[in-house]
Parts: C-alpha cells; sequence; structure tokens
C-alpha cells in the first residue's frame, strides 16, 4: 500500500512539471497572442474577407491581365 502511494505522488508530480513545461513553451512561442482575433474570425461571413485570394484577381489588383 505505501508503494503504491509513494509510485502515484511520483506520478502526480511528473504530470505537473510536464503541464508546467508544456504552458511554458505555449507563452514562448506566441500561441497565446492572439486569443480575441480567433473569436472574432468565427464570426466573419465568408463573403467579409477572403482568406485567399485567386491568382487572377491579384493581378487585376496589380493593374496586370491575367497570363501575362
Amino acid at each position: 500500500m505505501n508503494e503504491a502511494l509513494v509510485w502515484l505522488v511520483v506520478l502526480a508530480l511528473g504530470m505537473g512539471v510536464i503541464g508546467l513545461l508544456a504552458f511554458l513553451w505555449s507563452m514562448r512561442s506566441g500561441q497565446l497572442e492572439d486569443l480575441d482575433g480567433a473569436a472574432v474570425r468565427v464570426l466573419l461571413d465568408d463573403e467579409d474577407k477572403p482568406l485567399r485570394q485567386h491568382p487572377d484577381d491579384m493581378e487585376k489588383e496589380r493593374g496586370r491581365e491575367p497570363g501575362d
């Protein structure tokens, strides 16, 4: 019984350290920088702001005809 309790305490501490390291990694890598941006993008319609433009449309904006 005592030996099982020791293993459970070691396991709990190890999982806590792993969780802390994962949190610190996410803070340093910028994973938590823009929390409001994702919430606003969900509310936008597809017509409001396209995620990607068609290459022909990009050429027209530059003042060139597609395929030149």
